[in-house]
């Protein structure tokens, strides 16, 4: 890696964070409007960050460099770091009195689109740093499907996406058509976060409430505007349902929503992820409906909107919540502790494993069994009806092995800052997928994680800028081949 790359790299992180500084002014105009005096902590921080981002922008200045494999593991770890640093500077100046710990995670977790949360009193929290929240997620959101969907599958990490499996679309992948493509995307985003809110009032929300949980759904970031987060509307079921579509449809790869809108692609619905997808949305959410039914004796229809909206915002990795769910029994709680790991589709807002993983990973099992009867024969792993390289298997595999090994590791280090076991694990878990809520009586749907150590906060950010940048393309930069020349 030479200097040039290394000095290119930090001049676009720079211009990222003028763009972020600029849309600190937005709710800086909200607290001013609402009488909050809060404005002038974002004025400071806009000024601030824009200031700093400017002059970092025109000191490395300079002929870009050749677009490597290696450029792009470092552009992405500089810009989502350098996009969470920036988003921490308003939580650090507002009046909430955050320690640096805790505006760092509350700025990571929104960027992350992880959904926790350090706030308490988010009902009384100043207007527009609830709106920094959720603006947060919704940059996060973007930029994680143009994560997904542009950049990861090109360096060769995972990311499938219909563009890199489907070879009669080579000559059509998004950098031939990059404009048309980012554009689409960011249109089909803002207006299904525009649909999503003007559905939201009128299921009875107001105004600022819809506006900013459509663009927390859409971006499955799970930041709500109240310390109850949805249970606030759990006597109004048509939100939930809403909740519910949104943050599915959130999940779906959105690289088959731009084939449909820019070329009419209706056949890349047929996507193997998609299906297995809403297979296992369906299955859970229904099994634990008819579980709580006939053990807790809740109405069907009530039971299967809490299923519903709980296990799709889990497995979403939105982390929404409208009940203490660990409180429904063990059987559910497994099947929402085994939904932490699922994830949506590829190209999509979502973390987790993601479903086009495990769909491989079953292959790779079934191909493996079958040469224990029959040694000698060759079998290509399929994925639908399109043949997987040996490099994506490898890639895949690597991906689980390294999650499960840095599972553990978190779950040891956070143990280690004197959480419990149980917080531990799943505060773990639910940072390397960037789900949000963990389990047990401190960061559950009804916690959060203000009353962690300051240990444990650090760990939990660097765990979900782990899980976002999908592990191998953080790993990566720290070997020394990355560095060799």
């Amino acid at each position: 890696m030479n200097r040039t790359a290394v000095r290119a790299a930090i001049h676009v992180a720079a211009i990222f964070a003028m763009y972020l500084s600029a849309a600190m002014l937005i709710p800086a105009a909200v607290d001013l409007y609402y009488g909050s005096k809060d404005w002038r902590a974002f004025a400071f921080s806009a000024l601030f960050m824009g200031g700093l981002a400017m002059a970092v922008a025109l000191a490395t200045q300079g002929r870009p460099p050749q677009a490597t494999t290696r450029f792009g593991f470092l552009l992405v770890n500089l810009l989502w770091l350098t996009l969470a640093i920036a988003g921490a500077v308003p939580f650090l100046a507002s009046s909430l009195g955050l320690s640096l710990a805790d505006a760092f995670f509350e700025s990571v977790s929104g960027i992350t689109t992880t959904g926790s949360t350090v706030i308490n009193g988010l009902d009384k929290a100043p207007p527009g740093l609830l709106l920094w929240r959720s603006l947060l997620t919704f940059i996060g959101g973007l930029g994680v499907i143009a994560l997904g969907l542009f950049l990861l599958p090109f360096l060769n990490i995972g990311g499938v996406s219909y563009f890199k499996i489907e070879s009669s679309d080579i000559e059509d992948r998004p950098f031939a058509r990059f404009h048309t493509f980012a554009l689409s995307l960011i249109v089909i985003y803002t207006s299904l976060v525009t649909i999503c809110a003007i559905c939201y009032a009128a299921a009875g929300m107001t105004g600022f409430d819809a506006i900013n949980h459509a663009m927390s759904t859409l971006a499955t970031g799970g930041m709500s505007t109240h310390d109850t987060s949805f249970a606030r509307y759990t006597n109004t079921p048509s939100i939930l349902w809403i909740a519910s579509i949104f943050m599915f449809i959130g999940g779906l790869p959105f690289s088959i929503m731009i084939l449909f809108v820019v070329r009419g692609r209706t056949d890349a619905l047929r996507d193997p992820q998609i299906r297995v997808f809403a297979g296992y949305c369906v299955v859970f959410a229904l099994s634990v409906a008819i579980y709580l039914r006939v053990k807790l004796g809740i109405p069907f229809f009530d039971a299967l909107t809490h299923s519903t909206f709980n296990f799709i915002s889990i497995i979403t990795t939105t982390g929404f919540a409208s009940d203490d769910y660990t409180k429904w029994g063990p059987f559910a709680v497994a099947c929402l502790f085994v939904a932490t790991f699922l994830g949506g589709c590829s190209g999509s807002t979502t973390g987790g494993i993601k479903a086009y993983r495990f769909l491989i990973l079953f292959e790779l099992m079934a191909n493996g069994l079958r040469r224990l009867i029959y040694p000698n024969t060759v079998q290509p792993v399929r994925y639908g009806d399109r043949t997987i390289s040996e490099d994506m298997q490898r890639s895949v595999v690597l991906f689980i092995a390294a999650f499960l090994v840095l599972w553990a590791i978190g779950t040891i280090l956070l143990a280690a800052t004197g959480l419990d076991l149980m917080t531990a694990i799943t505060g773990a878990l639910t940072a390397l997928t960037n789900v949000g809520p963990g389990m047990g009586e401190i960061i559950g749907p009804v916690g959060n994680f203000a009353t962690l150590p300051d240990a444990a906060k650090w760990i939990l950010s660097a765990a979900m800028l782990l899980g976002r940048l999908e592990i191998l393309s953080v790993l990566v930069i720290f070997t020394p081949t990355f560095w060799g020349r």
